[in-house]
């Protein structure tokens, strides 16, 4: 799994670069170089077993005040209801969608990409009577036609620089806090998830969170805040 996602990171980077200007400009993949500031975010990707819901982790980003960026898909909203709620209530939280049943998006021409990627747009907007603007497509996975189905949606298309591989239950924590050590910088985006399906997760954000950011002079931030980041370290 660690390596599956290393690898997609680096092809659909790669992509990026191919679809052109205009089109890179659209793929987020980190925020400014300058900005002392790091966003930690997680995925809530629907699951078979299990709550679905790291509630310890939520937790502790709840006791410590962590800013956090969610991207939730409209399946696992579907789900949990009251979770979503009892999330929606935090001020420090941000939420984007993560597509409505988590689809493999390149499979799909525009038209059933498009559907994929405003059904859970349009389901928080119903039932929760709130915007999200910012979307993560499943798997990390797009080609040409979602760049442009995203855009013309006037979401921004948020990726991330800097893989966690916490799903991955080969990895221990001290394997995955290694490699965010490795990654991790000013202008980071770190995918991590909020679904239960990674083992580690609490342990490896209590560790970045209280040991990593404070010795490198890193705040953590939602993804907004880390874009409109112009502040410079001293």
């Amino acid at each position: 799994m660690a390596s599956r996602l290393t690898l997609f990171s680096r092809a659909f980077m790669a992509l990026a670069c191919l679809l052109g200007t205009d089109a890179r400009a659209q793929v987020i993949t980190a925020g400014p170089a300058s900005c002392p500031g790091v966003a930690l975010t997680f995925d809530l990707c629907p699951v078979r077993q299990g709550t679905g819901l790291d509630q310890a982790l939520i937790d502790y980003l709840i006791e410590h005040r962590i800013p956090a960026t969610f991207f939730i898909s409209g399946r696992w909203i579907s789900k949990h209801d009251e979770q979503m709620k009892a999330l929606l209530e935090v001020p420090f939280f941000e939420f984007g969608t993560h597509g409505d049943v988590h689809a493999h998006l390149p499979m799909h021409p525009p038209d059933e990409q498009k559907a994929e990627i405003v059904g859970a747009v349009r389901l928080i907007k119903r039932r929760y009577h709130r915007d999200a603007t910012l979307f993560r497509p499943p798997y990390g996975e797009y080609n040409e036609e979602t760049v442009e189905v995203v855009k013309a949606l006037g979401l921004k298309f948020i990726l991330w620089n800097v893989v966690s591989g916490d799903p991955d239950p080969t990895l221990s924590a001290e394997q995955i806090e290694g490699r965010l050590a490795r990654l991790t910088r000013k202008g980071s985006i770190v995918v991590m998830h909020a679904n239960g399906k990674g083992k580690h997760t609490r342990e490896v954000v209590t560790q970045v969170y209280e040991t990593l950011l404070p010795a490198r002079g890193l705040t953590p931030m939602t993804v907004s805040e880390l874009l409109a980041c112009r502040q410079t370290a001293r």
